[in-house]
């Protein structure tokens, strides 16, 4: 538990998490897909489950689990079935929003 007030305490993560939760709120929705790592294995979102990293790690000890969480999205986004509508959160690919 001590873990996860430290982290939000600090205002660089409070910052990450309010831009984490503008993105979940206004940008997600409008994107037409979900994430890969979402659709391939269930559970949470990236951005879901980024905001829980930082908010139990902070950002410099919470660095390293959310490259991590980006890697298997990648390769999440590489097993699917062309057919799947998943998309990786993390890599060069554009972004159709839908207004």
């Amino acid at each position: 538990m001590r873990a996860k007030l430290v982290g939000m305490k600090d205002l660089p993560c409070r910052a990450v998490d309010r831009a984490i939760a503008w993105y979940q709120r206004r940008l997600s929705p409008r994107k037409g897909w979900n994430c890969a790592h979402l659709v391939a294995n269930g559970g949470q979102s990236c951005s879901a489950a980024v905001r829980t990293i930082i908010a139990e790690r902070g950002l410099v000890r919470g660095s390293l689990p959310v490259m991590r969480r980006f890697a298997a999205c990648a390769l999440a986004s590489m097993l699917l079935p062309s057919h799947v509508q998943g998309v990786c959160c993390c890599g060069p690919i554009p972004i159709h929003f839908r207004f």
